[in-house]
């Protein structure tokens, strides 16, 4: 099995502040997450501006999708992104929507399970309809009310789908190899990293512990 995929999620409002954090952990990440308030608040061009200072990078557009997801999905994979997100709660033909978007740049469509009720149920329908990754996310609220994502992550993992498995939600240091061994494909790690005292070392730690397993 390949070695889990490093995403960092890239949370800052401020536009220079995300652009000097992507080259500062550039060299131990893989994907580079624009977050939901982050791309609500800079809209398109961050996408582009990403794109050309890191061709070899992957980026990951948190739109948490929940209408219109052929429509709003299209722009930012034209600028650039290899992966949208789309809330599976939004229902299937939302989701379908992205995946179309997604199909129509060579992209990839993530389905992130968040606040999902029967989240078994939603990556079947999800997968069947041609999504590529599956987005096992605790929320930061969810968080702070004591929620992990290790329980549904064994849950959509023993559904062996033909997807990639995201794994989001506190994940630091201490917990990244058991996420690794419960099956994730991608590993999202966003306060460990840009929270810590130097976020270079703080990804580099992370990715040898990645590859330790």
């Amino acid at each position: 099995m390949a070695k889990p995929l490093i995403q960092i999620a890239l949370d800052s409002l401020d536009y220079n502040a995300t652009i000097a954090l992507a080259e500062t952990v550039a060299p131990h990440v893989d994907i580079f997450e624009i977050g939901t308030p982050c791309i609500k608040h800079n809209g398109v061009n961050l996408v582009k501006d990403l794109r050309a200072r890191f061709p070899e990078k992957l980026i990951l557009v948190d739109l948490k999708t929940m209408d219109a997801g052929e429509y709003e999905a299209t722009p930012f994979y034209a600028a650039g992104a290899d992966i949208c997100t789309v809330l599976g709660v939004s229902g299937l033909a939302t989701c379908k929507g992205v995946i179309k978007a997604a199909n129509a740049h060579g992209a990839e469509a993530q389905i992130d399970l968040i606040n999902v009720e029967d989240k078994v149920a939603c990556a079947r329908a999800t997968a069947e309809a041609g999504a590529h990754i599956m987005g096992v996310h605790t929320g930061l609220d969810a968080q702070a009310a004591g929620h992990t994502p290790f329980g549904d992550l064994s849950d959509i993992a023993r559904l062996g789908l033909n997807v990639r498995i995201s794994v989001a939600g506190g994940i630091k240091a201490s917990t990244v190899q058991d996420v690794v061994r419960a099956g994730a494909n991608i590993i999202v790690v966003g306060a460990a990293i840009y929270g810590a005292p130097s976020p270079a070392d703080a990804a580099r730690e992370i990715r040898e512990l990645v590859e330790a397993v």
